[in-house]
């Protein structure tokens, strides 16, 4: 065994392959596994829960490959893959492609062309400062930004679902009104209505651009662990999409989306992959069967088990927060296109 995967695996950190998840490679780290906490460069192995400087949700994996580091970032709109990753003393340095210019509305997409933006990162115990350094532009000069992140806990063993115990049925939408819902982001356009008995989602907006001046629901109450009954009908060719914990994307698309895969309807966005293509064609009702527990997630759509208690390495793009030991509620996109839900039933896991 190489050197790297032996530092894999002492401090619990799984590499590529390992768990049938994404097909990105994932670090995660584990403390629990050692006597000591990591020091040095290996305080670094694992993934990290940011809170960016636009306000969105980061989430940082790090590890090291044939004695380099590398990672990758997920947050909305911007690309993944870490570049240009190496140490300068006890500060991992890294690039990112990033437009860096005005939005084009409050809320929405920085402009101009993408340019290699420098980030140092500096890890003190469980916590990671990162310092943003953008270039000067014929508009505007060099700045730099501080923003922090947290270490993250490794995944819990897959939990033994048949012991597990679901209280009541809470109805989170009561078919009249938007009593108990707010929109992700106030400033935005609300484009949502109850609708005789159904939750809809009426923005023009046709395509699957992250940003929208159309915002997205949440419900106020916050949840952890929990089942999630939910039907949905999304128009051919339209996008939506059920943040479990708003973090967590079950994909809302027709069953001939262009979007398939791990990007299709039964997946957990970007993360875990479905079975099979399990969805109906546009314009019609689908139902979601939904199970999140201790990060492991069960997809039952439309009576096909298309996700079994899969490990959800981290949160998807677009997210309200990547910090996975918080609870959070269930968020519909209403940034993408029209759709609508009824029967919203979430019953939490009580023991």
């Amino acid at each position: 065994m190489a050197t790297n995967r032996r530092r894999f695996l002492q401090w619990g950190i799984v590499p590529a392959g390992a768990l049938a998840v994404a097909p990105n490679r994932v670090a995660r780290h584990a403390w629990g596994m050692h006597p000591e906490p990591p020091m040095g460069r290996e305080a670094f192995w694992g993934n990290w829960a940011l809170r960016m400087p636009d306000g969105a949700a980061g989430w940082l994996s790090l590890w090291e490959e044939q004695g380099q580091p590398d990672g990758e970032l997920w947050t909305v709109g911007s690309p993944k893959q870490l570049r240009k990753v190496h140490f300068q003393g006890e500060t991992l340095l890294f690039e990112r492609m990033l437009r860096i210019g005005p939005p084009e509305f409050p809320g929405g997409p920085p402009t101009g062309p993408r340019v290699a933006c420098l980030h140092k990162a500096q890890v003190a115990g469980a916590a990671m400062t990162i310092e943003l350094v953008t270039p000067a532009t014929q508009t505007r000069p060099a700045s730099s930004t501080i923003f922090h992140g947290k270490r993250l806990p490794p995944l819990p063993p897959r939990p033994d679902l048949t012991r597990v115990r679901f209280g009541a049925p809470q109805r989170l939408f009561n078919g009249r009104n938007l009593d108990g819902w707010t929109l992700t982001n106030p400033a935005q356009i609300n484009g949502w209505k109850a609708e005789n008995g159904e939750l809809v989602n009426a923005t023009p907006k046709l395509d699957f651009q992250p940003y929208s001046r159309y915002g997205n629901l949440r419900t106020i109450a916050e949840f952890t662990d929990f089942n999630l009954q939910i039907e949905f009908n999304v128009p051919a060719g339209g996008n939506s999409g059920i943040y479990l914990r708003g973090m967590y994307e079950a994909q809302v698309v027709d069953r001939d989306s262009r979007m398939q895969g791990i990007q299709g309807v039964g997946a957990i966005f970007g993360r875990i992959a479905p079975s099979e293509n399990a969805g109906l064609p546009g314009g019609n009702w689908q139902h979601y069967d939904l199970t999140l527990v201790q990060r492991h997630a069960t997809v039952v759509l439309n009576g096909k088990k298309v996700i079994d208690n899969q490990p959800i390495a981290g949160c998807t793009n677009g997210a309200l927060t990547a910090d996975e030991t918080l609870p959070g509620p269930i968020y519909l996109q209403g940034d993408h296109t029209a759709v609508r839900y009824r029967n919203i039933l979430l019953r939490p896991v009580v023991g």
